[in-house]
């Protein structure tokens, strides 16, 4: 297979915080295999879920050192990246920031790929971004769930 990849994302919540989710599609280039997936956890943010969409993507790739291009709605995730403020914010130890353990498991991974970010514009008829949102809002209402211990953790 090719060492480029497309990932679409997406991450959803039912509230914010609340039931949330992500989806995933991975397309090879040059290659027709494509891979979907999901996950739902029964209390999270929209941000957690747009952040563990890519997180859980990238760490699906076995092979390192992959040129990847990922595909997200998500301002937050996209700016917190390519303006380096997670870079700024892990200097500081992740200080004050909120989401500290989903931004240090990003960039572990991160740093393992060449790794570049397209921001989509969400619910306007981008059929990957639209697809990963029907997954993510779907693992979002199933159960059982997973639980996001440390949201859940630090909810108090």
């Amino acid at each position: 297979m090719s060492d480029k990849i497309n990932i679409y994302t997406d991450g959803s919540s039912i509230g914010n915080p609340g039931p949330g989710g992500y989806g995933v599609i991975m397309e090879w280039e040059g290659k027709q295999y494509i891979k979907e997936f999901s996950g739902g956890y029964r209390l999270t943010t929209n941000n957690r879920m747009e952040l563990m969409a890519v997180i859980v993507a990238l760490e699906k790739l076995k092979k390192q050192s992959m040129e990847v291009t990922i595909y997200s709605d998500s301002k937050y995730v996209i700016d917190s990246v390519q303006k380096k403020w997670v870079l700024n914010w892990e200097k500081k130890a992740f200080k004050d920031k909120k989401n500290p353990d989903l931004w240090k498991r990003y960039l572990n991974i991160h740093r393992k790929h060449q790794v570049n970010f397209q921001w989509v514009k969400g619910h306007n008829a981008h059929p990957q971004n639209e697809r990963c949102d029907q997954l993510a809002f779907k693992a979002a209402k199933e159960s059982p769930y997973k639980i996001d211990d440390f949201f859940e953790q630090n909810q108090k």
